[in-house]
């Protein structure tokens, strides 16, 4: 039989056959609790009269078993994923149960407790809310250089052990707030007050988040610090004026500070470039001349082998290109007129100066005619003895 028949649950010709019928016995129920009200339905008694035990039996008895159903259905519970249920057997640990449909013994014998070990939960110290809504007891803290600061910050926890949580803790959120403001004021009172202020915040919350996690770790708490964000640090509003004249005198000194390191950083770079290239040079002057000297030195051993081999001949050519060394590099010009023969002179130093060397010779050929004309004719006797005495004189040195 289909469970869409409308015949479904009735007994066929009252057989013993099939399922019971809900409506007959919703009807039969009805009429036993009538009946335990001394209400007959029907006609079959005159109205008023009396349960009889029976009756009264067999009411109590259903109602006694739809209010165990119920107190069965009462131990069923759910635990959602991300959470753990907690059972107690009569207040005491029983079992950790997980994610799903669960069911313990009805109350009084057992409860449960469900802890959430995914959510985030947040502690505010020093303020409420906003930064603005200062709590001073909780925010005011004393430097190592014996400073106040009002810090602000919030403390953000898991939870990792449900029954640490539930069984070693009376008020958890009290607990994480005094094992954090103690952790900071431990960390504010090691640190200076402008490194608390700027440069040192970073470190501070993380300094702060692992002596908090140390503290609830050694109370069993059950808890795990996430993340410790510093919200505001400043000095108090009644030295805040001054605080800030500090500041800009500090920022002044900074900037001077700064500006002396870039002059610092344009000259002295260029010093050492300079020193650099000084000593680069010396060493270079310095090889140069060391191996001039030794170049000098292997010619002069070379020199004295040919000359040990022919004395005069050697000696003869030293004394040559000595000379012509020497005599290459002057314009002074020097005639011997003992020998009593007439040399011309030609204003050598006035040519190479006038004119290059490309046109020495043209200017040699015309200084010729020059002297030509210059020079008086050739006399014999004593004028001639008279004309060569002066030239003698001035051709001595």
């Amino acid at each position: 039989m289909s469970l869409n028949d409308p015949q479904w649950g009735k007994r066929p010709g009252g057989g013993g056959e099939g399922p019971p019928d809900l409506d007959e016995l919703w009807r039969r129920f009805n009429q036993k609790l009538n009946g335990l009200f001394g209400r007959r339905k029907g006609g079959g008694g005159p109205a008023g009269t009396p349960p009889n035990f029976k009756q009264m039996g067999g009411g109590i008895g259903l109602l006694v078993g739809l209010v165990l159903v119920v107190w069965l259905a009462s131990g069923f519970y759910i635990v959602v994923e991300g959470q753990r249920g907690v059972v107690l057997t009569f207040g005491k640990f029983s079992e950790v149960t997980n994610a799903g449909l669960r069911w313990r013994l009805p109350y009084p014998f057992q409860t449960h407790e469900i802890v959430d070990l995914s959510g985030v939960r947040t502690v505010e110290i020093g303020y409420r809310n906003n930064v603005k809504t200062k709590v001073l007891r909780e925010s005011l803290m004393l430097t190592d250089d014996e400073n106040i600061i009002d810090i602000q910050f919030a403390v953000q926890y898991i939870l990792k052990d449900p029954m640490d949580y539930l069984f070693n803790n009376r008020r958890p959120e009290d607990t994480v707030m005094q094992a954090a403001e103690t952790a900071f004021r431990e960390i504010v009172g090691k640190s200076k007050m402008d490194f608390v202020l700027y440069e040192g915040r970073e470190q501070i919350a993380v300094q702060s988040q692992k002596a908090m996690q140390d503290l609830l770790d050694r109370y069993k708490t059950g808890i795990v610090v996430s993340k410790v964000t510093m919200q505001n640090a400043q000095p108090p509003e009644q030295v805040q004026a001054a605080f800030d004249d500090a500041v800009r005198a500090k920022q002044d000194l900074e900037r001077q500070k700064n500006e002396g390191q870039a002059y610092y950083n344009d000259i002295v770079p260029k010093a050492r470039g300079t020193a650099s290239r000084l000593f680069e040079e010396a060493n270079g002057y310095n090889q140069r001349v060391v191996a001039n000297a030794e170049g000098e030195a292997a010619r002069f051993k070379q020199i004295l082998v040919e000359y040990a081999k022919a004395p005069a001949v050697t000696r003869e050519r030293m004394y040559l290109d000595t000379m012509q060394q020497i005599l290459s590099s002057t314009s002074k010009i020097m005639i011997d007129a003992k020998a009593g023969s007439n040399l011309l002179y030609l204003p050598l130093d006035k040519i190479i100066q006038m004119s290059g060397a490309g046109t020495l010779p043209e200017a040699t050929a015309a200084a010729r005619p020059q002297q030509s004309d210059v020079t008086p004719p050739v006399e014999s006797g004593a004028r001639s003895r008279d004309t060569l005495r002066p030239r003698e004189r001035e051709g001595r040195p």
